[in-house]
């Protein structure tokens, strides 16, 4: 927790990048064996409706599933009443902020990222690939998050 603290400036407004049903995301980094890494902290907040049970699902299902068009699940962190879960850092954002800019969101971009979120959703509900089929409940450009390269990243899987 110290360290997630420490990399959030202890939840500072200025490092906030988002806010959902689970509750607030921070971006921040975190010390790694290859070096510095940038990633996103989702903060639990039970007034959000979200608990344990919630938490845990999450946990479970994207320790499981790893592809290249999936958001990833890099830490947790449990401390007290603090739960935290850390994810990829998709520098971007997310799909919903380009979708008016034609001069960044070219047709091929808007392709390779269609295609990027298709593989995602694919992934999930292939039973060749992951063993047990996944339903997104959320899909929204809202939820499809983007690195620095645009691949396209699925994630708030609506659990």
């Amino acid at each position: 927790m110290k360290d997630v603290v420490s990399a959030t400036n202890n939840f500072d407004s200025t490092k906030l990048i988002g806010c959902g049903g689970f509750g607030k995301v921070y971006k921040g980094e975190l010390s790694s064996p290859n070096g510095r890494t940038t990633v996103a902290f989702k903060k639990l907040d039970r007034r959000q409706g979200q608990g344990n049970i919630e938490f845990w699902k999450e946990v479970m299902m994207l320790s499981k599933y790893k592809h290249e068009n999936l958001i990833s699940l890099l830490h947790i962190c449990i401390e007290g009443d603090e739960t935290i879960l850390v994810y990829e850092y998709a520098s971007r954002g997310s799909l919903d902020r380009y979708l008016t800019d034609a001069s960044t969101l070219t047709w091929i971009r808007r392709l390779k990222i269609c295609v990027g979120a298709v593989r995602g959703l694919h992934f999930l509900h292939d039973l060749e690939e992951t063993q047990q089929r996944v339903l997104h409940r959320d899909i929204k450009s809202a939820n499809i998050l983007l690195d620095e390269n645009w691949t396209a990243k699925v994630s708030d899987f609506g659990l």
